[in-house]
């Protein structure tokens, strides 16, 4: 029986996604407040979910920081809490996105 390491196995499964996960581009942008200034950058998704999504943005961002994400397909918006950022490529950062109550059809497909 092989060995297996229950902490590390622990820890790991802290990051297991709890809903499944779709490839989709989807254009969005994404909005926040600095210096009492509107901002706005707009990017692409890598994969979405019904609780987020992993987006291609070229603004990188504090992990934590709250934000507006807009699907640009149909113009709905939700808050957001980016929970992850990866590295930055030739198109912008790798950006783990968490939506909080996103509204129906968010995505626009049934997830």
């Amino acid at each position: 029986m092989p060995f297996v390491d229950a902490e590390n196995f622990e820890e790991r499964m802290k990051y297991t996604r709890a809903v499944p996960r779709i490839n989709s581009r989807v254009n969005l942008a994404v909005e926040w407040t600095e210096d009492h200034r509107a901002l706005r950058a707009e990017g692409f998704t890598v994969d979405i979910s019904a609780k987020g999504c992993l987006a291609i943005v070229p603004q990188g961002f504090a992990v934590g920081q709250k934000l507006r994400v807009v699907n640009m397909l149909n113009n709905k918006i939700s808050e957001a809490t980016l929970i992850w950022r990866g590295h930055e490529g030739r198109q912008g950062w790798e950006l783990g996105l968490e939506l909080l109550n996103p509204p129906d059809g968010f995505w626009a497909i049934d997830l």
